[in-house]
């Protein structure tokens, strides 16, 4: 998979990707990253890349022809259509969903926002989706378009070296992770829970997906709810008798 970020901070990207896992995927060729400097394709002297909002507001708002000629250069070097993602407030909110669905993709464009946005008319043209990482303000797209190039890189085949890694982990089946034990089997005197030395797989598992469901619950109830629907064939006919005495379950997977 190649990922192209048009950003006016390249250097705030490579840093950040060329690390840990990531930063492996890159070197063994698992994942190709681009950054691309809006700033390059600016037309003013000075490098400028924006100007003052029509109508008035406070801060500056960066031009549509560099960030235009920015997407025709990666089109060019492309040879063909690929989603155009902008990192904005205003997209859906990005989940392990969405990551699984963009790492289909064999090319993917983040563009990455700075001051007070970016031209209309140029997202217009340009942009086919609008993806947020939370409701909350950042200096600018770069650090949302890490997050998104880090998590689809976790699904890219042979990035983790252990594809049950990707498939155990929180959200892949709407729960959180179940908690997770190594040597010592004693620290400061808390001992790692007995089944999971008891080298029983099947009951380990069943442990796990009790605890999962347990976590999930009491910390995201959110996830809980959605995760209900798909809960009934996993259980257990112990965890079913557990956990059927709760009316939520009951309303749910009966």
């Amino acid at each position: 998979m190649h990922i192209y970020v048009m950003t006016l901070f390249p250097e705030m990207v490579e840093n950040t990707l060329h690390t840990s896992i990531t930063g492996r995927a890159i070197d063994d060729g698992s994942l190709e990253l681009t950054c691309v400097n809006i700033r390059d394709f600016s037309n003013d002297k000075h490098g400028r890349v924006d100007d003052y909002p029509f109508g008035g507001g406070a801060g500056m708002v960066m031009e549509a022809q560099p960030v235009y000629d920015c997407y025709k250069h990666i089109r060019e070097q492309i040879g063909h259509d690929c989603p155009v993602i902008a990192m904005s407030p205003k997209g859906r909110t990005f989940n392990q969903g969405i990551a699984r669905d963009l790492s289909k993709e064999t090319q993917l464009i983040l563009l990455c926002g700075h001051y007070e946005g970016i031209d209309q008319r140029v997202l217009d043209e340009i942009v086919t989706d609008y993806i947020s990482i939370g409701d909350f303000v950042l200096t600018g797209g770069e650090l949302a378009a890490c997050v998104i190039t880090d998590c689809i890189a976790r699904l890219l085949p042979g990035v983790l070296g252990n594809q049950e890694s990707a498939e155990t982990e929180s959200f892949e089946n709407d729960l959180l992770e179940y908690p997770q034990y190594t040597r010592p089997e004693e620290w400061n005197g808390r001992k790692v829970p007995e089944i999971l030395l008891s080298g029983n797989h099947r009951l380990v598992e069943e442990w796990r997906l009790e605890k999962s469901i347990e976590r999930t619950r009491t910390l995201r109830p959110d996830l809980f709810k959605k995760a209900l629907p798909g809960l009934k064939d996993s259980l257990s006919n112990r965890l079913k008798k557990k956990f059927l005495k709760r009316e939520e379950i009951c309303d749910n997977i009966s």
